[in-house]
């Protein structure tokens, strides 16, 4: 196995595990112990550690080693607000033309099937650079996205919803449909935050 590959299976094995909630919020990443779990030298765990600091989902500090961020309200909210904003600003760059037939395919969950309905919404914007934001954020956010069940037993109507309006040509049934959204999340924000810290 070349040393490329090798990189990139432990990147995108680390940043599954981190979007996907497997430590909370300020948890340590020794990389001597991922490499071990990883069947990997440290060198690879490291690299791919950097990487994810580069994408705000793992911190660093001097002699500190690397660790999960912590997570409190205002960053959830500002977090949510710039999600928001991303999708708003998609909205208001639409391009018609590239609207297609879009047809839902059933998610494994509805945190899943969210960051998929964002995606789009992003990729039919004439600005490229609002699809690598919505992939940053869909990745900072699907934690929250996976702890906020007992919260919102309607996700799948909701999602729903969202997905009926992208089979739309126009935009103007997501912009309500995206407020309510993260207005609904903000309201319940400091619940949020107390769930990401007692799930993993």
């Amino acid at each position: 196995m070349n040393a490329g590959h090798t990189s990139e299976r432990v990147y995108d094995a680390l940043r599954t595990r981190i979007v996907e909630h497997d430590f909370r919020p300020g948890d340590r990443l020794d990389p001597a112990s991922l490499a071990e779990g990883l069947a990997s030298s440290v060198t690879p765990v490291r690299d791919a550690l950097h990487r994810l600091v580069g994408e705000n989902l793992v911190e660093t500090a001097l002699s500190e080693g690397f660790r999960i961020p912590h997570v409190n309200l205002p960053q959830i909210q500002d977090l949510l607000g710039w999600n928001r904003q991303i999708l708003r600003l998609a909205l208001q760059d639409w391009d018609a033309a590239k609207h297609a037939a879009y047809t839902a395919q059933p998610p494994a969950t509805p945190a899943v099937g969210i960051g998929l309905a964002f995606k789009e919404i992003a990729r039919r914007s004439r600005n490229q650079e609002h699809q690598r934001a919505i992939r940053s954020a869909n990745a900072r956010l699907h934690a929250v996205r996976l702890v906020e069940d007992d919260l919102f037993p309607d996700r799948e109507a909701e999602l729903d919803q969202i997905e009926t309006a992208l089979q739309e040509p126009g935009a103007a049934g997501l912009r309500a449909l995206i407020d309510r959204y993260h207005r609904r999340r903000r309201r319940v924000a400091p619940e949020l935050v107390r769930l990401l810290y007692r799930h993993a």
